[in-house]
């Protein structure tokens, strides 16, 4: 009985000119954002979250992925890694296609190996250079990861500024320790001395011991790596008590909630960015005011990184011509895209095997409470 309904479906299908291969095809694409909108990864999170919905708005209503739209779940970790994991695990269940987040690196530590086992590509805007050495396959970064971004800043503090001794300051949790480390190795390999390491406290208020730990050190300048809130009450601090030597960091300490929140106190600080709404980049300012429109604010990389993803996973599925995680990911790892035929990407990008990305960055110095290039950088990889 079954199979003489089925066939009468068929049947009934085609004389209305469709076949069930395109009724399948049409069922909706399972996404999963997972990202912190509460707790200490608020900024970040809620950023990313916004970037990947505008992207997905923009694909939905340009036809969906091969013609299938995209439906999205979006899940709050809280900022707690425990959290990320049990919403992972819920989004499996719920038979989500792709995840995008966490994007602390502490939490898709933790969570990734349930997107792993599942066989689910996974898009990650944590940057903890530890996280694509796990040998995941389903796992793909957003932005730079510390060992591609960290050479860029020691390479401007060595070359650049030619300072012979750097005070690091960073945060003590997964995403700071692996920066720390990362900017230790690459200012060694440069002979560049550290005259002081100083760790803080994630949620940390006070950074007055902190920064006069740093101006005692005597230092030719200051590396910061924290988080966007820490970063800003960091900055405000350090130009409390006067500090006169050049600041240097790597995307959080420029962002743009840290410039917001800093205020005056950022203007002055330099360093590497992975992304910018500034950029000197035609796409990349459109998107910035697409962003501005329909989320009444400026978006910081991380907004950049939830548009990239979203549109790297539609670049990559229509690679593959299928959502099979397997095949999916196969498509991503040593593949390179260009914005010619993936303008959503916003700068030519080339996936490696581990998930790792590389493409143009910047130099940039915050001028006036607004990020300014002062140089574009090349892929650290010819090609």
């Amino acid at each position: 009985m079954k199979t003489v309904s089925k066939t009468l479906l068929a049947s009934a299908l085609l004389v209305a000119g469709v076949s069930l291969a395109s009724v399948v095809n049409a069922q909706a694409i399972k996404a999963a954002k997972i990202v912190e909108l509460s707790g200490g990864g608020t900024t970040a999170g809620t950023m990313y979250r916004n970037g990947a919905r505008l992207a997905f708005n923009e694909i939905n209503a340009a036809g969906g992925i091969m013609g299938r739209k995209v439906e999205i779940a979006e899940m709050d970790t809280q900022s707690q890694p425990a959290v990320a994991k049990a919403m992972t695990v819920k989004s499996i269940d719920d038979k989500t296609d792709v995840i995008f987040g966490p994007v602390f690196s502490g939490s898709i530590l933790v969570s990734m190996t349930e997107s792993q086992r599942a066989g689910i590509p996974n898009f990650t805007g944590g940057e903890a250079a530890n996280l694509t050495q796990q040998g995941n396959q389903f796992l793909f970064r957003s932005s730079f990861s510390q060992s591609m971004g960290m050479p860029k800043v020691a390479n401007y503090l060595a070359n650049d500024l030619k300072v012979k001794s750097v005070a690091v300051i960073f945060i003590n949790n997964d995403f700071g320790k692996g920066g720390r480390d990362a900017i230790v190795k690459e200012l060694g390999a440069r002979n560049v001395r550290v005259a002081a390491d100083i760790s803080t406290d994630p949620g940390q208020v006070d950074y007055s011991s902190a920064v006069l730990r740093a101006k005692q050190a005597n230092a030719d300048a200051l590396f910061a790596y924290l988080n966007e809130e820490e970063s800003a009450r960091l900055l405000r601090e350090l130009r409390k008590q006067g500090f006169d030597k050049p600041i240097v960091g790597e995307t959080t300490i420029m962002g743009a909630k840290v410039i917001e929140l800093a205020g005056n106190a950022a203007n002055g600080v330099r360093g590497h960015v992975g992304l910018t709404v500034d950029a000197p980049i035609p796409a990349i300012q459109q998107f910035a005011q697409k962003f501005e429109r329909e989320f009444k604010t400026k978006s910081d990389h991380n907004g950049l990184k939830g548009y990239f993803s979203a549109y790297a996973y539609k670049a990559a599925v229509e690679k593959a011509k299928s959502t099979d995680g397997k095949a999916v990911a196969a498509a991503l790892r040593n593949s390179c895209f260009n914005t010619k035929t993936n303008p959503g990407i916003l700068m030519d990008v080339c996936f490696d095997a581990n998930g790792d990305i590389d493409r143009e960055s910047f130099l940039v110095e915050v001028r006036d409470g607004k990020q300014t290039v002062i140089a574009t950088l090349p892929p650290l990889v010819k090609r």
